[in-house]
């Protein structure tokens, strides 16, 4: 199988796409730039979701659902929201085909026209901010503390798997507080949120950070982000959190009487990730033998095949095979048994290792007599024989061992591909040669940013949290800098 995957060496773009196709995560859609998201990519994001689920919830936040359609008088209420989104939106204008009068099939209605065209979800501040203004009215309905799961759709003219379709699968928390400093506090932690389900979870490390006023989210006083380093060098945005002040608030007029019974605009936050997190987990960690998955979030942990001939030999082997898989179950681990006989076991490791499978065991009637099975770890491809006795245990250290151990990889990839330039012709040099993060001095002007991304297609991907202070000259006009920012291409 892993023939039939272009090396990344050769053409890592045809690499990432036949991963996603042959791994079995989605497929091309009969809609132009929409895909379909297959069983064991869907399992996937449902692994995510439960997770990031978990913590909205231990955070405080509940989840409601928001209608699909937006009228499209709400997006002119706030001016740098709809500018931000205003060609990306799919507009709804009729609501009733009929018969074609002159041939067979259907038509628009020409008598169905919306009296108000309706916006297709792009991103919900305006419908949620909408309703806000009816469910908040005092101190006391404060914070306001919402999660949707849900479908948006921005209509992109290049596409790309996961990374980048015209219709896909996230989360958007939108939050009210009472005061700016709880609404900063909000985004702050949920920035958190998302650094430690991709670190812990992903195995991917992330740098913390703000986005410069031209990378802001539409509507933003402030947007952090997650930034990760892809195996090409190039960054993907992999989650944001945004304060988004009083603008939406005052746009919706949504007021609130504070413990003095005075009038207060509300504060705002909105935050999310999206099916995006996929693509960027296939690019973080696999190899040109297939996808290679975490073991926190894997949909399948442990893959069981029997090797065998004759149905005494599987007879014993299914018996063993049932108690530890009972084990690895009561161990809280996702176990599958793939006794099918229609394929043999090799074709079978083949798939399991093109699906990422962290671990494979084995066994045939001589690893019964011998009381052993084959143990094969899919980041490391090494193998073992580990004693029957006590295998649930052996599995579960072996699992968390492969977590660390990929989150060590990327971590030590990362580190070496943040390099710091000091002149134009350097960070030139550096992207071309190296990749990754280039540290390096900015004049602080959205002018500037734009010169530098014009010439080398390299944007400002973050100005990092707690980030160091030194003087020094921006690398592009020669103005004085206090401090470097990450710049690097991305997705």
């Amino acid at each position: 199988m892993s023939k039939e995957i272009t090396a990344r060496s050769e053409d890592y773009s045809q690499w990432y796409n036949d991963l996603v196709l042959k791994g079995g995560l989605a497929d091309y859609s009969a809609v132009k730039g929409c895909m379909v998201i297959k069983p064991y990519g869907f399992a996937l994001w449902e692994g995510m979701r439960d997770v990031l689920d978990k913590k909205f919830k231990d955070t405080g936040h509940q989840n409601a659902y928001f209608p699909l359609f937006i009228p499209k008088s709400f997006l002119s209420k706030e001016e740098d929201h709809i500018e931000g989104f205003a060609k990306e939106c799919a507009v709804v204008t009729h609501h009733r085909l009929m018969k074609n009068p002159n041939g067979k099939g259907v038509v628009v209605d020409p008598t169905a026209k919306l009296e108000e065209e309706l916006i297709v979800r792009p991103t919900s501040e305006t419908i949620i901010w909408n309703t806000y203004k009816d469910w908040i009215q005092s101190y006391r309905d404060l914070p306001l503390l919402i999660n949707q799961w849900a479908n948006v759709v921005r209509w992109e003219m290049r596409t790309r798997l996961f990374l980048r379709t015209a219709e896909f699968l996230w989360q958007e928390g939108h939050t009210a507080h009472a005061t700016a400093e709880e609404a900063i506090a909000e985004t702050e932690q949920m920035l958190e949120v998302y650094a430690d389900f991709a670190e812990n979870y992903m195995a991917m490390p992330v740098v913390r950070g703000v986005k410069s006023p031209a990378e802001r989210f539409a509507g933003a006083i402030d947007t952090y982000c997650i930034e990760a380093l892809m195996q090409d060098g190039k960054a993907l945005q992999a989650g944001t959190s945004h304060f988004l002040g009083q603008n939406f608030a005052k746009a919706f007029d949504v007021q609130f009487s504070n413990k003095e019974n005075k009038l207060e605009y509300v504060w705002a936050t909105s935050w999310g990730v999206s099916t995006r997190l996929i693509g960027a987990l296939v690019m973080a960690h696999s190899d040109d033998d297939g996808l290679v998955l975490p073991p926190r979030i894997a949909p399948l942990q442990v893959v069981i095949v029997p090797i065998y001939k004759g149905d005494d030999q599987k007879a014993k082997i299914d018996a063993k095979v049932h108690e530890i898989m009972a084990d690895l179950k009561k161990a809280g681990i996702r176990v599958k048994y793939d006794d099918n006989d229609n394929a043999r076991p090799g074709w079978k490791f083949a798939e399991y290792e093109m699906k990422g499978v962290p671990v494979r065991i084995a066994l045939g009637a001589r690893d019964l007599e011998n009381n052993v099975a084959e143990v094969a770890r899919r980041d490391a491809k090494t193998k073992e024989s580990l004693p029957l006795d006590g295998l649930a245990a052996r599995i579960g250290t072996l699992l968390e061992d492969i977590q660390q151990q990929m989150y060590n990889k990327a971590l030590a990839y990362r580190d070496e591909h943040i390099t710091p330039a000091d002149t134009m012709e350097e960070f030139e040099r550096l992207l071309e040669e190296k990749g990754g993060f280039i540290y390096a001095h900015w004049d602080g002007t959205t002018d500037t940013e734009e010169k530098i991304k014009e010439r080398t297609k390299a944007t400002i991907r973050c100005i990092p949290l707690n980030n160091k202070q030194e003087a020094g000259t921006c690398i592009l006009t020669g103005k004085p800098s206090t401090q470097r920012v990450l710049f690097a291409r991305a997705y």
